[in-house]
């Protein structure tokens, strides 16, 4: 097992922060550094104005910094 970050990112309004062009690069970037040792999942909360944000990969300091990445992506974006 890798280790394993979720973040939850509050959103408002009707938009869909997933995707936004900046959210989609972000994702991109972050495939492209785990490359093939990790994997990232973006979902919409089915219940709450929320986008979960999970990446998964070797090390637990480059997890937490690129979900914290994505995660202020999304936050520009909604």
């Amino acid at each position: 097992m890798l280790p394993q970050i979720l973040v939850n990112v509050r959103f408002t309004g009707d938009s869909d922060p997933i995707n936004s062009s900046s959210v989609k690069a972000s994702v991109e970037r972050v495939n492209e550094v785990l490359s093939g040792r990790g994997r990232v999942l973006l979902r919409k909360s089915g219940t709450e104005p929320l986008i979960r944000v999970m990446v998964e990969g070797p090390m637990m300091d480059e997890v937490t910094a690129l979900a914290n990445e994505i995660a202020d992506a999304v936050k520009l974006a909604s």
